[in-house]
């Protein structure tokens, strides 16, 4: 683990997406936080200490989602799809799949294996999954606010881990998508999908793939900003502030959907600059608590004051 200095820092950003807006002033206090995602070697020391099932690994009850077809109720994850060509990029219904009997074990479909795969992050993790490795190493997973200040490195109002351009004189600092997606991955970072951990250069608080590679679980409700917090440059600064309430997660789109969604945060080796140019600090996404996919993995941290913020 690497130790955060606490500080003050503008988080957000006004360049790309309007759930990152306001950037505002926040304060964090110091913590630890783990170099690298949490890989699957280290899962499956946890799961052969205590035994746990993951949610991909459990067939769904039918009675939690009312209309679910019948053989729906079987274990499985979503996982990534390429398409043949150019589709419309409003509908991830065309490259996502709901696969049976792939999970953690099986992260790119059931007859796969992690065979090459015991360094890199281990997906197909759902938010309770992700907090029970975090109970059990004796952590706890990070706040939105804990997660970008520490993805930041220090680097005070730069849209990337690293500077403002996302690929200063060619070089590929991160394992995100090059070409069109869904379609065309022309692999100039060298990987089809997750990389090993620390293969990337580290940002300037020694952290690993803060950027990239897969998308990581945060303890925050997804909300967006409220109104009234303090802008850069104002006084009186906010301290670890949290998210939202779970009931402000609840998608309003789906309000027959009663499922919580917390706050994802990094991006991963499936955003492109043609979709979902979210491998940067302070880009979020909010995804349901019962949702697990071949992109979503998460890391932990330890903070100084275990006192000063509930889990």
């Amino acid at each position: 683990m690497r130790h955060i200095p606490g500080g003050v820092f503008a988080m957000g950003s006004e360049r790309f997406y309007p759930e990152e807006r306001p950037v505002r002033q926040v304060r964090v206090d110091s913590f630890w936080t783990d170099e690298t995602p949490v890989t699957n070697r280290a899962f499956a020391e946890f799961v052969k200490a205590t035994g746990h099932r993951t949610l991909a690994e459990i067939a769904p009850d039918p009675a939690d989602y009312p209309g679910m077809p019948a053989e729906f109720a079987q274990p499985g994850s979503l996982l990534f799809m390429p398409t043949s060509g150019p589709v419309d990029l409003r509908d991830f219904r065309e490259w996502w799949q709901f696969s049976f009997g792939t999970d953690w074990r099986h992260p790119h479909g059931p007859d796969s294996s992690l065979d090459g795969l015991w360094d890199h992050p281990v997906v197909h993790i759902a938010y309770k999954d992700a907090q029970a490795y975090a109970d059990w190493a004796g952590k706890a997973l990070p706040t939105e606010a804990e997660w970008e200040y520490a993805a930041r490195g220090g680097l005070a109002g730069m849209e990337y881990a690293w500077g403002e351009e996302l690929a200063p004189e060619g070089s590929v600092l991160a394992n995100y998508w090059q070409g069109q997606f869904p379609y065309q991955n022309l692999m100039a970072d060298g990987y089809l999908r997750t990389s090993p951990v620390g293969a990337y250069p580290p940002n300037d608080y020694g952290l690993f793939d803060m950027i990239g590679n897969v998308w990581e679980w945060t303890a925050d409700w997804y909300a967006l900003p409220k109104a009234g917090q303090k802008p850069a440059g104002a006084c009186c600064v906010p301290s670890n502030p949290r998210g939202g309430t779970e009931r402000e997660s609840l998608d309003p789109c789906a309000p027959h959907v009663p499922i919580g969604r917390k706050v994802l945060k990094g991006g991963s080796h499936l955003c492109a600059p043609n979709y979902c140019q979210r491998y940067r600090p302070a880009a979020r996404h909010p995804q349901p608590v019962d949702s697990s996919t071949s992109h979503i993995g998460f890391r932990c941290i330890i903070r100084d004051n275990k006192e000063d913020m509930p889990s």
